[in-house]
């Protein structure tokens, strides 16, 4: 189990083949896994929707009812932030980038080894723990130096002044590295709530960020726009 907290990882299986399904539930658990399953896409999206945790989800791609494409397609956009590692019988070029441009962390292909699927799924955990579990010391930015333990930022021998919230934004943005993260995400885990608020106060706070890290701020280099979604971190330097 790679496990580094003291609770157990929240885990969505959503597999068809009820052999399959049932293999991967019991592995798991075994391996200390609190496994919830779907055999649809529609089940698969309620029970999304019903979690009150998630960790990280098996979504195999050819399902009944939406297919693991769509299920991730609309789960992203009703704020379901857990990573995703799809499962699949293709073996196409095609459909992998398709699943990645979704937004999908890992893609594995049928038949497989659960021990290697074991691990891709502890590789995609340690990837996105989230900050409280994982926490960041330095990271570098281009020529921005973000101390997120001090909460000091430099570039060079200037230091750059951020507020607590916009190192957190910061700090979130860059844990789920090239993954759209919606706006509704970010006023659940960095602010806290669930409610709507204005969205022009998220774009206030995530231009006030981009202007401490960017290059050019009109022409942002780390922190992509997805319209209509949210925001995208790549670090690029």
């Amino acid at each position: 189990m790679p496990k580094t907290t003291d609770r157990n990882y929240q885990m969505l299986i959503v597999e068809d083949d009820p052999d399959i399904l049932m293999g991967l539930e019991e592995y798991f658990e075994l391996e200390g896994y609190d496994v919830d399953t779907a055999e649809d896409g529609v089940d698969a999206l309620t029970k999304m929707e019903e979690m009150e945790a998630c960790d990280v989800v098996l979504l195999d791609v050819m399902l009944p009812k939406k297919d693991g494409f769509e299920v991730l397609r609309e789960s992203q956009e009703m704020g379901f932030s857990a990573p995703v590692l799809m499962i699949t019988a293709r073996g196409e070029q095609e459909s992998k980038l398709k699943g990645f441009g979704l937004g999908a962390d890992d893609y594995i292909t049928k038949p497989f080894n659960v021990e290697e699927l074991a691990a891709r799924v502890k590789a995609i955990l340690q990837r996105t723990m989230p900050p409280s579990e994982a926490p960041m010391d330095v990271y570098e930015i281009g020529d921005v130096e973000v101390n997120f333990t001090t909460h000091e930022a430099y570039r060079g021998d200037e230091e750059i002044n951020f507020t607590a919230l916009e190192f957190d934004i910061l700090r979130y943005l860059i844990q789920h590295e090239g993954r759209t993260v919606t706006r509704k995400q970010l006023l659940r885990d960095v602010w806290g709530i669930d409610e709507n608020i204005i969205t022009r106060t998220i774009d206030r706070h995530m231009a006030s960020v981009r202007k401490k890290i960017e290059p050019d701020p009109s022409a942002p280099t780390y922190i992509e726009t997805v319209y209509g979604i949210g925001y995208r971190f790549e670090d690029k330097s």
